[in-house]
């Protein structure tokens, strides 16, 4: 789960780290009130979107007189940025970030995250504050310090602190300050589920100051249910309508580009089904992960998601029945192909737990179903179908 920046920034203040004084607004109403809360005769005024690139979209503006705030802010409001992450439908900003502005002297990056790979926490730092990280890694890899830690309850010691900062050559007061924000975000990290947090950039101001001037967190869904303070932060304005749809019935799904819809059972399934639809030429609509035990319901649920994509000129169905009893399977897509009035081709591959039963639902339903005899044939047959 992604939260806005200034919901991060809130969270960072409260573990302590060093922040701009900001205030959040709905509405060009707010504006008046909220802002005497600053201290500040300039103002940076930013859109609250689920996506980086904001500043170059237009999205972030330096305001340094009071009366062009509201002017300001009324053309952002309402404004669909595109950015490198929003893909080109964009998003449309729907709340604002005003933030008393700083004088910035250097830029530098620093990130907290789960490393999958080596199942540790990771810190990565570099001078290139301000800048996407994968390009600095890409072409200049030596301005990037990258720290692993295993995972203890007293988070990283001064002396790993210092080799995480150590990059950014600091003075001995700013030292003090930058190992105190290594520990908190490590506290954030660890205390709240969080799967990364990115500050870009962490800043120096001209007077010294040490702030995070851009913050970004990601949590880890699975555990959610267990912070209700974060969930609580949840923007359902910044999500796929189908992908939140999907979350009511527990089914793992994403939205894709192809025009072949997928119904599978596991998730490394699912992504031998996508490799071998692209292997016969054509490109999957989403990912669709039913789960082992879905009900009948669940699966009416996922064929109605599937076909509500107008990209989706065929289906692709392939269950491997463990858990998943493939009578269950067929019977909800019998129920869902009736209630949609199908009108794509749909290719069934049914193996493991009831597959006579699944295939006998689906033969005598009377519905134009494809049934294929291993993935291979599942995927050639649906490519055929829908040239």
């Amino acid at each position: 789960m992604n939260i806005h920046e200034y919901q991060a920034k809130e969270i960072l203040k409260e573990f302590g780290a060093p922040v701009s004084n900001g205030v959040v607004i709905f509405s060009l109403g707010e504006i008046k009130e909220k802002i005497k809360k600053l201290k500040s005769e300039e103002f940076v005024l930013k859109a609250q979107i689920h996506a980086g690139g904001r500043g170059k979209a237009g999205g972030v503006k330096l305001i340094k007189d009071f009366s062009n705030l509201e002017q300001e802010a009324k053309k952002m409001f309402g404004k669909v940025l595109i950015t490198h992450q929003t893909g080109p439908e964009g998003k449309e900003v729907k709340r604002l970030y005003i933030e008393e502005a700083s004088d910035i002297l250097k830029e530098f990056y620093l990130s907290c995250l789960i490393d999958r790979e080596t199942s540790k926490i990771a810190f990565i730092s570099s001078t290139e504050g301000g800048m996407d990280i994968e390009k600095v890694a890409a072409e200049t890899p030596q301005k990037i310090i990258t720290s692993k830690f295993d995972f203890n309850e007293k988070g990283p010691s001064n002396e790993d602190a210092e080799k995480i900062i150590n990059i950014f050559n600091l003075n001995d007061q700013q030292k003090i300050v930058a190992k105190n924000l290594v520990k908190s975000l490590y506290r954030v990290l660890v205390e709240k589920d969080a799967t990364l947090i990115e500050i870009n950039p962490l800043i120096i101001t001209k007077k010294n100051k040490l702030i995070c001037l851009d913050a970004k967190m990601n949590f880890d869904d699975n555990a959610i249910f267990r912070r209700p303070e974060i969930y609580k932060l949840r923007d359902l304005n910044e999500e796929d309508p189908a992908e939140i749809e999907a979350s009511k019935f527990d089914l793992a799904y994403i939205k894709l580009n192809g025009s072949i819809g997928c119904m599978v059972n596991g998730a490394g399934l699912a992504m031998a089904t996508m490799d071998i639809i692209k292997l016969h030429g054509k490109e999957p609509a989403n990912f669709l992960d039913v789960g082992g035990g879905a009900s009948k319901e669940k699966v009416t649920a996922a064929f109605k998601l599937i076909l509500a994509d107008k990209n989706v000129k065929g289906i692709l169905i392939n269950i491997f029945g463990g858990i998943m009893r493939c009578d269950v399977l067929a019977q909800g897509v019998v129920e869902a192909a009736k209630q949609v009035n199908l009108s794509v081709p749909l290719v069934v591959r049914l193996a493991g737990t009831n597959f006579k039963e699944g295939k006998k639902i689906l033969e005598e339903s009377k519905l134009k179903i494809l049934s294929a005899s291993d993935l291979n044939d599942a995927a050639k047959k649906i490519v055929d179908a829908i040239n």
